[in-house]
Protein backbone atom coordinates (compact mmCIF):
# COMPACT_ATOMS: atom_id res chain seq x y z
CA UNK A 1 0.00 0.00 0.00
CA UNK A 2 1.20 3.97 -0.43
CA UNK A 3 2.76 5.53 2.37
CA UNK A 4 -0.49 7.60 2.64
CA UNK A 5 -2.94 4.54 3.10
CA UNK A 6 -0.76 3.05 5.71
CA UNK A 7 -0.60 6.07 7.78
CA UNK A 8 -4.05 5.85 7.76
CA UNK A 9 -4.52 2.01 8.55
CA UNK A 10 -2.53 2.97 11.61
CA UNK A 11 -4.72 5.37 12.41
CA UNK A 12 -7.19 3.05 12.31
CA UNK A 13 -5.32 0.68 14.45
CA UNK A 14 -5.45 2.97 16.92
CA UNK A 15 -8.86 3.59 17.45
CA UNK A 16 -9.46 7.07 15.25
CA UNK A 17 -12.44 7.14 13.95
CA UNK A 18 -12.73 11.15 13.15
CA UNK A 19 -10.04 13.05 11.21
CA UNK A 20 -10.21 17.04 10.86
CA UNK A 21 -8.68 19.06 7.93
CA UNK A 22 -8.33 20.97 5.47
CA UNK A 23 -7.00 19.64 1.69
CA UNK A 24 -5.39 18.93 0.11
CA UNK A 25 -3.35 15.85 1.99
CA UNK A 26 -3.69 12.57 0.61
CA UNK A 27 -4.37 10.72 4.41
CA UNK A 28 -7.67 12.41 4.22
CA UNK A 29 -8.75 10.69 1.48
CA UNK A 30 -7.22 7.88 2.65
CA UNK A 31 -8.92 7.80 5.89
CA UNK A 32 -12.61 7.85 4.43
CA UNK A 33 -11.22 4.93 2.09
CA UNK A 34 -10.91 3.08 5.79
CA UNK A 35 -13.77 4.82 7.46
CA UNK A 36 -12.73 7.51 9.15
CA UNK A 37 -14.97 10.06 8.51
CA UNK A 38 -12.81 13.29 7.47
CA UNK A 39 -14.49 16.94 8.95
CA UNK A 40 -13.49 19.45 6.71
CA UNK A 41 -12.93 23.18 8.86
CA UNK A 42 -13.01 26.92 6.93
CA UNK A 43 -9.85 27.22 8.84
CA UNK A 44 -6.90 25.29 9.94
CA UNK A 45 -6.82 26.97 13.57
CA UNK A 46 -10.72 26.06 14.17
CA UNK A 47 -10.11 22.35 13.12
CA UNK A 48 -6.95 21.74 15.80
CA UNK A 49 -9.34 23.34 18.63
CA UNK A 50 -12.05 20.42 17.83
CA UNK A 51 -9.18 17.54 18.14
CA UNK A 52 -8.36 18.85 21.08
CA UNK A 53 -11.61 19.10 22.26
CA UNK A 54 -12.44 15.42 21.09
CA UNK A 55 -8.87 14.40 22.97
CA UNK A 56 -10.06 16.48 26.17
CA UNK A 57 -13.40 14.59 26.09
CA UNK A 58 -12.61 11.03 25.53
CA UNK A 59 -9.62 11.33 27.86
CA UNK A 60 -7.24 10.43 24.47
CA UNK A 61 -9.26 7.20 23.67
CA UNK A 62 -10.36 9.10 20.81
CA UNK A 63 -6.99 10.69 19.92
CA UNK A 64 -7.73 14.36 18.26
CA UNK A 65 -5.98 14.10 14.52
CA UNK A 66 -5.63 16.95 12.33
CA UNK A 67 -4.21 17.10 8.71
CA UNK A 68 -3.57 19.71 6.65
CA UNK A 69 -1.59 20.86 3.72
CA UNK A 70 2.15 21.95 3.60
CA UNK A 71 3.25 25.54 3.45
CA UNK A 72 0.55 27.81 4.05
CA UNK A 73 -2.12 25.48 5.69
CA UNK A 74 0.24 24.27 7.63
CA UNK A 75 1.80 27.91 8.89
CA UNK A 76 -2.40 28.67 9.71
CA UNK A 77 -2.65 25.95 12.20
CA UNK A 78 0.33 26.61 14.23
CA UNK A 79 -1.75 28.74 16.95
CA UNK A 80 -4.33 25.63 17.03
CA UNK A 81 -1.21 23.67 18.25
CA UNK A 82 0.31 26.21 20.49
CA UNK A 83 -2.88 26.53 22.28
CA UNK A 84 -3.08 22.99 22.71
CA UNK A 85 0.84 22.41 23.59
CA UNK A 86 -0.11 25.47 26.15
CA UNK A 87 -2.96 23.49 28.06
CA UNK A 88 -0.83 20.17 27.79
CA UNK A 89 -3.48 18.48 25.09
CA UNK A 90 -2.35 15.33 22.65
CA UNK A 91 -3.48 15.99 19.46
CA UNK A 92 -1.86 14.32 16.59
CA UNK A 93 -0.32 16.48 14.07
CA UNK A 94 -0.23 15.51 10.09
CA UNK A 95 0.90 18.17 7.96
CA UNK A 96 1.62 17.25 4.19
CA UNK A 97 5.57 18.30 3.97
CA UNK A 98 7.46 20.16 0.54
CA UNK A 99 9.33 16.90 -1.63
CA UNK A 100 12.22 15.76 0.82
CA UNK A 101 14.43 17.76 -1.98
CA UNK A 102 13.15 20.99 -0.89
CA UNK A 103 12.50 20.51 2.79
CA UNK A 104 14.74 22.50 4.13
CA UNK A 105 15.35 25.39 1.22
CA UNK A 106 14.65 28.28 2.17
CA UNK A 107 11.62 29.89 1.71
CA UNK A 108 9.98 26.92 2.36
CA UNK A 109 7.84 26.22 5.59
CA UNK A 110 9.26 23.35 7.73
CA UNK A 111 7.17 21.87 9.90
CA UNK A 112 8.78 19.70 12.01
CA UNK A 113 11.33 22.14 12.53
CA UNK A 114 9.13 25.46 13.15
CA UNK A 115 7.03 23.45 15.25
CA UNK A 116 9.64 21.91 17.93
CA UNK A 117 8.58 24.85 20.42
CA UNK A 118 4.55 23.72 20.31
CA UNK A 119 4.86 20.03 20.56
CA UNK A 120 6.01 17.30 22.45
CA UNK A 121 7.89 15.44 19.19
CA UNK A 122 8.19 16.40 16.07
CA UNK A 123 9.57 14.16 13.08
CA UNK A 124 8.93 13.70 9.12
CA UNK A 125 8.78 10.67 7.54
CA UNK A 126 12.15 10.50 5.21
CA UNK A 127 11.53 7.18 4.58
CA UNK A 128 8.64 5.12 3.40
CA UNK A 129 9.89 1.49 5.29
CA UNK A 130 9.77 3.45 8.70
CA UNK A 131 6.45 4.58 8.66
CA UNK A 132 5.24 2.17 11.28
CA UNK A 133 8.13 2.85 13.50
CA UNK A 134 7.49 6.64 13.07
CA UNK A 135 3.81 6.50 14.01
CA UNK A 136 4.42 3.72 16.56
CA UNK A 137 6.60 6.54 18.27
CA UNK A 138 4.21 9.38 17.87
CA UNK A 139 1.26 7.82 19.89
CA UNK A 140 3.53 5.88 22.31
CA UNK A 141 4.68 10.11 23.09
CA UNK A 142 0.63 11.05 22.64
CA UNK A 143 -1.04 8.42 24.98
CA UNK A 144 2.42 8.42 27.75
CA UNK A 145 4.01 11.18 30.12
CA UNK A 146 2.62 14.72 29.85
CA UNK A 147 0.71 15.11 27.35
CA UNK A 148 1.07 17.51 24.28
CA UNK A 149 1.14 17.61 20.71
CA UNK A 150 2.83 15.47 18.39
CA UNK A 151 3.62 16.07 14.67
CA UNK A 152 4.22 13.78 12.04
CA UNK A 153 5.39 16.08 8.92
CA UNK A 154 5.14 13.87 5.53
CA UNK A 155 6.30 15.10 2.50
CA UNK A 156 3.86 15.28 -0.66
CA UNK A 157 6.47 12.72 -2.30
CA UNK A 158 7.29 10.31 0.31
CA UNK A 159 3.18 9.64 0.28
CA UNK A 160 2.94 7.90 -3.01
CA UNK A 161 5.63 5.43 -2.27
CA UNK A 162 4.94 2.11 -1.54
CA UNK A 163 5.91 0.10 2.05
CA UNK A 164 4.38 -2.71 3.78
CA UNK A 165 5.74 -1.59 7.28
CA UNK A 166 2.50 -1.07 8.08
CA UNK A 167 0.76 -4.45 8.02
CA UNK A 168 1.86 -6.14 11.36
CA UNK A 169 1.48 -2.62 13.46
CA UNK A 170 0.08 -3.04 16.99
CA UNK A 171 -1.65 0.36 19.40
CA UNK A 172 0.64 0.97 21.74
CA UNK A 173 0.62 0.07 25.09
CA UNK A 174 -0.36 3.12 27.97
CA UNK A 175 1.61 3.36 31.33
CA UNK A 176 1.14 4.96 34.39
CA UNK A 177 3.76 5.47 37.10
CA UNK A 178 3.61 6.36 41.22
CA UNK A 179 5.14 8.29 43.32
CA UNK A 180 7.80 6.59 46.01
CA UNK A 181 5.95 5.35 48.95
CA UNK A 182 8.40 7.00 51.50
CA UNK A 183 7.36 10.03 50.55
CA UNK A 184 3.71 9.69 49.76
CA UNK A 185 4.27 8.76 53.85
CA UNK A 186 5.64 12.49 54.38
CA UNK A 187 3.55 13.91 52.10
CA UNK A 188 0.24 12.09 54.59
CA UNK A 189 1.91 13.61 57.32
CA UNK A 190 1.92 17.00 56.50
CA UNK A 191 -1.48 16.79 55.55
CA UNK A 192 -2.55 15.09 58.47
CA UNK A 193 -1.16 17.85 60.93
CA UNK A 194 -2.32 20.65 59.25
CA UNK A 195 -4.73 22.54 60.64
CA UNK A 196 -6.54 24.33 57.26
CA UNK A 197 -5.16 22.47 54.49
CA UNK A 198 -6.54 22.90 50.62
CA UNK A 199 -6.48 20.61 47.89
CA UNK A 200 -5.64 22.63 44.52
CA UNK A 201 -6.69 20.13 41.53
CA UNK A 202 -5.79 20.50 37.73
CA UNK A 203 -6.53 18.57 34.72
CA UNK A 204 -3.87 16.05 35.34
CA UNK A 205 -7.33 14.55 37.72
CA UNK A 206 -9.68 14.04 34.30
CA UNK A 207 -6.70 12.34 32.56
CA UNK A 208 -6.33 9.99 35.61
CA UNK A 209 -10.02 9.89 36.15
CA UNK A 210 -9.24 10.10 39.98
CA UNK A 211 -12.33 11.51 40.54
CA UNK A 212 -13.48 8.87 43.33
CA UNK A 213 -10.08 9.54 44.91
CA UNK A 214 -10.23 13.61 44.81
CA UNK A 215 -13.24 13.10 46.94
CA UNK A 216 -12.01 10.29 49.07
CA UNK A 217 -9.19 12.12 50.10
CA UNK A 218 -11.24 15.62 50.58
CA UNK A 219 -13.90 14.03 52.96
CA UNK A 220 -11.39 11.85 54.85
CA UNK A 221 -8.97 15.33 55.43
CA UNK A 222 -12.00 17.37 55.39
CA UNK A 223 -10.51 19.63 53.30
CA UNK A 224 -11.56 22.22 51.03
CA UNK A 225 -11.04 21.96 47.09
CA UNK A 226 -10.30 24.45 44.55
CA UNK A 227 -9.52 23.71 40.40
CA UNK A 228 -7.23 25.59 38.26
CA UNK A 229 -9.86 26.20 34.75
CA UNK A 230 -8.65 23.22 33.43
CA UNK A 231 -9.81 21.12 35.99
CA UNK A 232 -12.84 22.74 36.39
CA UNK A 233 -15.35 20.12 37.05
CA UNK A 234 -13.08 17.26 38.45
CA UNK A 235 -15.08 18.24 41.84
CA UNK A 236 -18.37 18.85 42.17
CA UNK A 237 -18.71 22.11 42.64
CA UNK A 238 -21.70 22.07 44.53
CA UNK A 239 -20.24 19.73 47.46
CA UNK A 240 -19.72 21.12 50.78
CA UNK A 241 -16.16 21.29 50.42
CA UNK A 242 -16.46 22.58 46.82
CA UNK A 243 -14.40 25.99 46.58
CA UNK A 244 -15.08 26.40 43.20
CA UNK A 245 -12.56 27.36 39.84
CA UNK A 246 -10.24 29.90 39.32
CA UNK A 247 -8.45 31.81 36.75
CA UNK A 248 -8.61 35.58 36.16
CA UNK A 249 -11.29 36.22 37.90
CA UNK A 250 -12.05 33.84 40.96
CA UNK A 251 -14.59 33.19 43.89
CA UNK A 252 -13.97 34.88 47.22
CA UNK A 253 -14.31 31.83 49.03
CA UNK A 254 -11.34 30.47 46.49
CA UNK A 255 -8.82 33.58 47.59
CA UNK A 256 -10.17 32.93 51.21
CA UNK A 257 -9.23 29.12 51.85
CA UNK A 258 -6.34 29.40 50.07
CA UNK A 259 -5.01 32.43 51.54
CA UNK A 260 -5.55 31.34 55.41
CA UNK A 261 -4.46 28.01 54.29
CA UNK A 262 -1.26 26.08 56.10
CA UNK A 263 -0.68 23.37 53.35
CA UNK A 264 -1.48 23.07 49.59
CA UNK A 265 -1.64 19.67 48.39
CA UNK A 266 -1.91 20.61 44.18
CA UNK A 267 -2.59 17.50 42.45
CA UNK A 268 -2.63 17.31 38.64
CA UNK A 269 -1.55 21.05 37.67
CA UNK A 270 1.67 22.77 37.07
CA UNK A 271 1.75 25.30 39.17
CA UNK A 272 2.38 27.81 35.76
CA UNK A 273 2.86 31.30 37.08
CA UNK A 274 0.04 32.74 34.58
CA UNK A 275 -1.93 35.91 34.27
CA UNK A 276 -5.28 33.71 33.55
CA UNK A 277 -4.25 31.16 36.37
CA UNK A 278 -5.29 31.21 40.93
CA UNK A 279 -2.40 33.44 41.72
CA UNK A 280 -0.83 30.93 44.49
CA UNK A 281 -0.57 32.49 48.25
CA UNK A 282 3.06 32.98 49.27
CA UNK A 283 4.44 31.69 52.84
CA UNK A 284 2.38 28.28 52.13
CA UNK A 285 3.74 24.86 52.65
CA UNK A 286 3.16 22.86 49.08
CA UNK A 287 3.04 19.93 48.62
CA UNK A 288 3.17 19.27 44.25
CA UNK A 289 2.28 16.37 42.60
CA UNK A 290 1.59 15.88 39.73
CA UNK A 291 2.92 13.58 36.10
CA UNK A 292 6.15 15.88 34.69
CA UNK A 293 8.89 16.61 36.78
CA UNK A 294 9.76 19.31 34.80
CA UNK A 295 6.85 21.80 36.92
CA UNK A 296 8.45 20.78 40.44
CA UNK A 297 9.94 24.16 41.96
CA UNK A 298 9.06 26.05 38.07
CA UNK A 299 6.81 29.14 39.59
CA UNK A 300 6.25 27.46 43.17
CA UNK A 301 8.42 26.33 45.41
CA UNK A 302 7.43 22.93 46.81
CA UNK A 303 8.40 20.91 50.03
CA UNK A 304 7.18 17.48 48.57
CA UNK A 305 7.34 16.84 45.00
CA UNK A 306 5.70 14.00 44.05
CA UNK A 307 5.81 12.51 40.14
CA UNK A 308 3.13 10.39 39.01
CA UNK A 309 -0.52 9.55 37.74
CA UNK A 310 -3.08 11.58 39.82
CA UNK A 311 -5.79 8.36 40.42
CA UNK A 312 -2.19 6.33 41.40
CA UNK A 313 -1.35 9.13 44.11
CA UNK A 314 -4.23 9.93 45.34
CA UNK A 315 -5.55 6.69 46.87
CA UNK A 316 -2.00 5.91 47.87
CA UNK A 317 -2.51 9.06 50.03
CA UNK A 318 -5.45 8.47 50.94
CA UNK A 319 -4.60 5.00 51.87
CA UNK A 320 -1.55 6.49 54.21
CA UNK A 321 -3.38 9.38 55.92
CA UNK A 322 -5.91 6.67 56.84
CA UNK A 323 -3.07 4.72 58.28
CA UNK A 324 -2.41 7.72 60.83
CA UNK A 325 -6.00 8.92 61.46
CA UNK A 326 -8.13 7.36 64.25
CA UNK A 327 -11.45 8.28 62.11
CA UNK A 328 -12.25 10.86 59.06
CA UNK A 329 -12.72 13.86 60.04
CA UNK A 330 -16.31 15.83 59.98
CA UNK A 331 -16.70 18.03 56.80
CA UNK A 332 -19.85 19.95 58.52
CA UNK A 333 -18.17 22.95 60.26
CA UNK A 334 -15.76 23.19 57.08
CA UNK A 335 -18.48 23.24 54.54
CA UNK A 336 -20.46 26.04 57.10
CA UNK A 337 -17.52 28.25 56.97
CA UNK A 338 -16.98 27.76 52.79
CA UNK A 339 -21.09 28.45 52.35
CA UNK A 340 -21.24 31.40 54.50
CA UNK A 341 -18.00 33.21 52.92
CA UNK A 342 -19.48 32.18 49.53
CA UNK A 343 -23.03 34.02 50.83
CA UNK A 344 -20.92 37.09 51.26
CA UNK A 345 -19.04 36.90 48.19
CA UNK A 346 -22.31 36.43 46.59
CA UNK A 347 -23.96 39.64 48.35
CA UNK A 348 -21.75 41.40 45.94
CA UNK A 349 -22.84 40.02 42.94
CA UNK A 350 -25.84 38.99 43.03
CA UNK A 351 -27.37 42.06 41.65
CA UNK A 352 -25.68 41.94 38.53
CA UNK A 353 -26.48 37.80 38.08
CA UNK A 354 -29.99 38.74 38.28
CA UNK A 355 -29.73 42.72 36.72
CA UNK A 356 -32.84 43.85 34.82
CA UNK A 357 -30.92 46.61 33.09
CA UNK A 358 -30.73 47.44 29.44
CA UNK A 359 -28.31 47.45 27.80
CA UNK A 360 -28.17 43.31 29.22
CA UNK A 361 -25.49 42.77 31.62
CA UNK A 362 -23.54 39.81 30.59
CA UNK A 363 -23.20 38.28 34.00
CA UNK A 364 -27.63 38.14 33.91
CA UNK A 365 -27.39 36.08 30.51
CA UNK A 366 -24.87 33.56 31.73
CA UNK A 367 -26.85 32.97 35.35
CA UNK A 368 -30.07 32.62 33.36
CA UNK A 369 -28.53 30.03 31.09
CA UNK A 370 -27.01 28.23 34.00
CA UNK A 371 -30.74 28.09 35.65
CA UNK A 372 -32.42 27.43 32.05
CA UNK A 373 -29.83 24.16 30.76
CA UNK A 374 -29.42 20.71 32.35
CA UNK A 375 -26.00 21.20 34.36
CA UNK A 376 -25.50 18.02 34.57
CA UNK A 377 -25.45 16.90 30.90
CA UNK A 378 -24.29 19.80 29.33
CA UNK A 379 -20.60 21.00 28.29
CA UNK A 380 -19.77 24.46 28.69
CA UNK A 381 -16.77 26.53 27.94
CA UNK A 382 -16.12 30.42 27.41
CA UNK A 383 -14.03 32.66 25.17
CA UNK A 384 -10.92 34.55 26.30
CA UNK A 385 -11.41 37.81 27.77
CA UNK A 386 -15.12 39.28 29.50
CA UNK A 387 -16.79 35.42 28.57
CA UNK A 388 -13.90 33.58 30.33
CA UNK A 389 -13.92 36.14 33.49
CA UNK A 390 -17.86 36.27 33.14
CA UNK A 391 -18.66 32.41 33.41
CA UNK A 392 -16.12 30.94 35.32
CA UNK A 393 -16.29 31.97 39.12
CA UNK A 394 -19.97 31.39 38.99
CA UNK A 395 -21.28 28.52 36.80
CA UNK A 396 -21.19 25.34 38.61
CA UNK A 397 -20.46 22.48 37.08
CA UNK A 398 -21.71 18.67 39.42
CA UNK A 399 -20.41 16.24 36.55
CA UNK A 400 -16.84 15.40 35.39
CA UNK A 401 -15.53 17.21 31.70
CA UNK A 402 -18.33 19.34 31.74
CA UNK A 403 -16.51 22.34 31.43
CA UNK A 404 -13.50 23.16 29.14
CA UNK A 405 -11.44 25.43 30.83
CA UNK A 406 -8.35 27.37 29.53
CA UNK A 407 -6.05 30.26 29.48
CA UNK A 408 -2.34 29.84 30.01
CA UNK A 409 -2.83 31.09 25.91
CA UNK A 410 -5.92 33.25 25.37
CA UNK A 411 -6.54 33.09 21.65
CA UNK A 412 -9.71 34.33 20.89
CA UNK A 413 -12.37 31.99 18.81
CA UNK A 414 -11.00 29.14 20.47
CA UNK A 415 -14.42 27.84 22.56
CA UNK A 416 -16.26 27.56 18.79
CA UNK A 417 -14.21 24.59 17.82
CA UNK A 418 -14.20 23.30 21.32
CA UNK A 419 -17.82 23.36 21.11
CA UNK A 420 -17.81 21.80 17.97
CA UNK A 421 -15.68 18.70 19.02
CA UNK A 422 -17.05 18.03 22.06
CA UNK A 423 -20.24 17.88 20.30
CA UNK A 424 -18.36 14.86 18.21
CA UNK A 425 -17.33 13.54 21.29
CA UNK A 426 -20.74 13.48 23.29
CA UNK A 427 -23.51 13.67 20.69
CA UNK A 428 -25.76 13.14 23.90
CA UNK A 429 -24.58 16.43 25.38
CA UNK A 430 -25.86 20.24 25.26
CA UNK A 431 -22.48 21.85 24.12
CA UNK A 432 -22.05 25.36 24.91
CA UNK A 433 -19.68 27.91 23.80
CA UNK A 434 -19.24 31.31 24.95
CA UNK A 435 -17.89 34.31 23.15
CA UNK A 436 -17.43 37.59 22.61
CA UNK A 437 -17.91 39.98 19.43
CA UNK A 438 -14.02 40.14 19.46
CA UNK A 439 -13.94 36.34 19.36
CA UNK A 440 -16.27 35.78 16.76
CA UNK A 441 -14.37 37.91 14.33
CA UNK A 442 -11.79 34.83 14.34
CA UNK A 443 -13.34 32.23 13.64
CA UNK A 444 -16.81 32.57 12.97
CA UNK A 445 -17.42 31.46 9.69
CA UNK A 446 -16.29 27.80 10.83
CA UNK A 447 -20.22 28.67 12.62
CA UNK A 448 -20.88 26.83 8.66
CA UNK A 449 -18.84 23.76 10.13
CA UNK A 450 -21.18 22.85 12.49
CA UNK A 451 -24.15 23.31 10.58
CA UNK A 452 -22.28 21.60 7.47
CA UNK A 453 -21.14 18.57 9.74
CA UNK A 454 -25.16 18.57 11.56
CA UNK A 455 -23.58 19.43 15.18
CA UNK A 456 -26.08 21.36 16.99
CA UNK A 457 -24.61 23.44 19.42
CA UNK A 458 -25.56 26.07 21.39
CA UNK A 459 -23.55 29.68 20.91
CA UNK A 460 -23.78 32.30 23.08
CA UNK A 461 -22.45 35.38 21.68
CA UNK A 462 -22.37 38.62 24.17
CA UNK A 463 -22.52 41.80 21.81
CA UNK A 464 -21.33 45.12 23.63
CA UNK A 465 -19.93 46.39 20.02
CA UNK A 466 -16.96 47.07 21.50
CA UNK A 467 -13.47 45.49 22.96
CA UNK A 468 -14.57 46.54 26.59
CA UNK A 469 -11.39 45.09 28.32
CA UNK A 470 -9.29 46.78 26.19
CA UNK A 471 -11.13 50.50 26.43
CA UNK A 472 -9.05 51.37 29.73
CA UNK A 473 -6.14 50.50 27.53
CA UNK A 474 -6.31 52.40 24.32
CA UNK A 475 -8.35 55.72 25.85
CA UNK A 476 -7.03 57.73 23.41
CA UNK A 477 -7.41 55.60 20.19
CA UNK A 478 -11.00 54.91 21.13
CA UNK A 479 -11.45 59.11 21.49
CA UNK A 480 -10.05 59.94 18.90
CA UNK A 481 -10.22 56.76 16.37
CA UNK A 482 -12.97 54.65 17.69
CA UNK A 483 -10.42 51.80 17.32
CA UNK A 484 -11.94 49.71 20.23
CA UNK A 485 -15.17 49.55 18.43
CA UNK A 486 -16.51 46.29 16.42
CA UNK A 487 -19.84 44.81 15.87
CA UNK A 488 -21.82 43.22 13.80
CA UNK A 489 -25.39 41.75 13.27
CA UNK A 490 -24.28 38.32 14.43
CA UNK A 491 -27.92 36.43 14.79
CA UNK A 492 -28.34 37.05 10.86
CA UNK A 493 -25.20 36.30 9.99
CA UNK A 494 -25.79 32.89 12.21
CA UNK A 495 -28.65 32.27 10.18
CA UNK A 496 -27.17 33.13 6.46
CA UNK A 497 -24.48 30.07 7.37
CA UNK A 498 -28.20 27.84 7.87
CA UNK A 499 -28.54 27.99 11.64
CA UNK A 500 -30.87 29.07 13.91
CA UNK A 501 -29.84 32.85 14.91
CA UNK A 502 -31.75 35.20 17.37
CA UNK A 503 -30.86 38.93 18.84
CA UNK A 504 -32.29 39.33 22.16
CA UNK A 505 -32.39 42.68 23.96
CA UNK A 506 -34.95 42.30 26.73
CA UNK A 507 -34.37 40.48 30.36
CA UNK A 508 -37.39 38.97 30.10
CA UNK A 509 -36.57 37.44 26.78
CA UNK A 510 -33.40 35.60 27.76
CA UNK A 511 -34.67 32.01 29.63
CA UNK A 512 -37.54 32.40 26.40
CA UNK A 513 -35.17 32.86 23.74
CA UNK A 514 -32.65 30.20 25.33
CA UNK A 515 -35.83 27.71 25.31
CA UNK A 516 -36.43 28.09 21.62
CA UNK A 517 -32.46 27.49 20.94
CA UNK A 518 -32.78 24.19 22.53
CA UNK A 519 -35.85 23.28 20.76
CA UNK A 520 -33.60 24.33 17.49
CA UNK A 521 -30.55 22.09 19.03
CA UNK A 522 -33.23 19.22 19.28
CA UNK A 523 -34.34 19.40 15.88
CA UNK A 524 -30.61 18.83 14.77
CA UNK A 525 -29.52 22.66 13.86
CA UNK A 526 -26.79 24.91 15.85
CA UNK A 527 -28.02 27.93 17.14
CA UNK A 528 -26.50 31.31 17.93
CA UNK A 529 -28.23 33.51 20.92
CA UNK A 530 -26.61 37.27 20.03
CA UNK A 531 -27.42 39.36 23.78
CA UNK A 532 -26.66 42.88 23.08
CA UNK A 533 -25.21 43.90 26.41
CA UNK A 534 -23.63 46.37 28.38
CA UNK A 535 -19.48 47.26 28.11
CA UNK A 536 -19.27 45.50 31.68
CA UNK A 537 -15.38 46.06 32.70
CA UNK A 538 -15.92 44.58 36.04
CA UNK A 539 -14.32 40.91 36.92
CA UNK A 540 -13.91 39.20 40.83
CA UNK A 541 -10.34 39.73 40.35
CA UNK A 542 -9.08 39.17 44.30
Amino acid sequence: MKVSAAIAHILKCEGVDVIFGYPRNAVLEEAAKAGIRPIIVRQERTGVHMADALSRLTRGRRMGVFAMQHGPGTENAYGGVAQAYSESVPVLVLPQGYARRLAYVPDNYNASLSMRDVTKHAEPVTDASEVANIMRRAFTQLRNGRLRPVLVEMPWDVLGEETDAASQYRPVPVTRCAPDSADIHKAAQMLVQAERPVIYAGQGVHWAEAYGELQALAERLAAPVCTSLEGKSAFNEKHPLALGAGGAATPGQLRRFLDQADVILGIGCSFSETAFGVRMPTGKRVIHATLDPADFNKSIMCEMALAGDAKLTLAMIDTACAGLMKETRDIEPTGREIAATEKEWMREWLPLLTSDDKPLSPYRVLWDLQHTVDIANTIITHDAGSPRDQLSPFWKTTEPLTYIGWGKSTQLGYGLGLAMGAKLACPDKLCINVWGDAAIGFTGMDFETAVRERLPILSILLNNSAMAIELNQMPVATEKFRSTDISGDYAAFARALGGYGERVSEPDDIKPAIARALAAIDAGQPALLEFITCTETRASRL
